[in-house]
């Protein structure tokens, strides 16, 4: 379970980083509309804004920490409760975005076929993976 935890808690942190890049920079992209088309899948002037991605950059944080806590791999900070709840709804989150991207893709159809075919190759299997791994600490018991 340890080692599902820290999968899982390292993987969010770096998801996290690379949000926070995405404030400034649309990296390893070129340009602000690639950006827009490949991972966000809209067009560029509907691209969400700094705020926005630095509320996602430091939610998907939280969610690490709260995972990593659960596991006993860094210290937990309140009840113990609020950790299993947390990795309840880290997993729930997480698996609602990798079935809503498989669902979504059918749904786009060929409107966006480059984010569709990253999101039904990378981006939900990430999700669902990721829930799984928090699925699992969430259910393991409690150092």
């Amino acid at each position: 379970m340890r080692i599902a935890a820290g999968v899982a808690a390292v993987t969010l942190a770096l998801i996290s980083a690379l949000h926070v890049i995405w404030i400034f920079s649309p990296w390893p992209l070129a340009t602000r509309a690639d950006f827009a088309r490949l991972v966000v899948g809209v067009p560029e002037d509907r691209t969400p804004s700094g705020a926005l991605t630095g509320l996602v950059a430091g939610l998907i944080a939280v969610a690490g920490y709260v995972v990593a806590a659960r596991a006993g791999l860094v210290p937990e900070i309140g009840p113990r409760w609020v950790y299993a709840a947390g990795a309840f709804t880290v997993a729930a989150v997480l698996g609602l975005r990798g079935v809503g991207g498989l669902v979504g893709a059918g749904v786009r159809g060929s409107s966006m076929p480059e984010f569709n075919a990253l999101d039904l190759r990378i981006y939900s299997p990430l999700c669902a993976v990721l829930a799984g791994l928090s699925l699992w600490v969430a259910l393991s018991p409690g150092d």
